[in-house]
């Protein structure tokens, strides 16, 4: 992806811009049927998206649920004028994660929707909004009193605000 504003459409649109921060989903296939990620598949989940950090995108935050993950991240600059795209590194973390996860559980198949939510967040009151979002996200979920101390929940300590 460059410098320049993208746009495409699947079913969702899709709006890329070199270094915006996102506000990204992804969710089971067919979530209301599939067996819920277990702990220890959350954290398959959650190391895939952390294994990109700093290398194709800088995560400030996110939250994986039992049939869904939430992310605030920013792709990085691959050279002057082009960064990663969204699509390029939402199928590596969605489809090592399957991969693991399939093989853990002795299944094949899709385990993934194939197409993400993703939000070009656009100032800092979003930001912020879209934070307190994911971190009382298991708080909702009525999994912890406290979202900081949910397992399935990770930050960047060196993000103050975004």
């Amino acid at each position: 992806m460059t410098d320049e504003f993208h746009a495409r459409r699947r079913d969702l649109p899709h709006f890329q811009q070199g270094g915006s921060k996102y506000f990204i989903t992804f969710r089971l296939f067919k979530p209301e049927t599939a067996a819920p990620l277990t702990r220890e598949e959350r954290e398959v989940v959650k190391q895939a998206i952390l294994a990109l950090h700093e290398q194709m995108w800088h995560v400030h935050m996110l939250t994986v649920m039992a049939n869904h993950a939430h992310i605030l991240a920013t792709p990085l600059r691959q050279i002057p004028g082009k960064w990663y795209g969204l699509p390029v590194i939402l199928q590596r973390v969605k489809g090592g994660s399957a991969y693991r996860i399939n093989t853990h559980r002795r299944t094949t198949g899709q385990l993934w929707q194939r197409e993400s939510f993703d939000r070009i967040i656009r100032n800092e009151a979003e930001y912020l909004e879209k934070a307190t979002y994911i971190v009382n996200n298991a708080v909702k979920a009525e999994i912890v009193e406290d979202g900081w101390t949910y397992d399935g929940f990770w930050h960047d300590v060196g993000d103050v605000a975004g």
